[in-house]
């Protein structure tokens, strides 16, 4: 199916929020399996924006503001048909509505992580980030905060 993603960004202290959680085909692949991801899930018979919005308050316990969409693409168009709408957001530490870490009944164990904006781009470049959606909504935020 097809989903959203986000990446949050506080201005203030120029952080982002990201999960940390296990991914088994990267494991299998030979990789650690904890993969640091942006917030991400499927639209579950809702449009883009509110599924980011809903899986922000879920796996990361933050109301994001200021959603602005920056791509739609689809992450592997000869094998799959998921189409992958990504978003940036802002958020800052007023906006927390719970801690986080998704839902038990989906059993997942998600970690919630904030890191300085800086740290993230840093292991992007320097390919320590292997998630396509983190990678590509890493560099949206670059170039966006390149502008401002």
């Amino acid at each position: 199916g097809s989903g959203a993603a986000v990446l949050p960004y506080d201005r203030l202290r120029k952080t982002v929020l990201l999960v940390r959680q296990f991914r088994l085909p990267v494991h299998l692949s030979g990789r650690d399996g904890d993969t640091l991801e942006v917030c991400a899930g499927l639209l579950d018979g809702n449009d883009p924006e509110t599924c980011a919005k809903r899986e922000a308050e879920e796996e990361l316990g933050y109301r994001l503001t200021n959603l602005r969409q920056v791509a739609q693409t689809f992450m592997t168009p000869g094998a799959v048909t998921e189409e992958l709408t990504l978003f940036l957001a802002n958020y800052d530490r007023a906006s927390r509505v719970s801690d986080g870490g998704g839902h038990e009944a989906e059993h997942e164990d998600i970690e919630v992580v904030e890191i300085p904006f800086s740290d993230l781009l840093a292991m992007v470049l320097g390919q320590r980030i292997i998630d396509a959606k983190t990678v590509m909504l890493t560099l949206f935020l670059e170039r966006a905060l390149r502008r401002s």
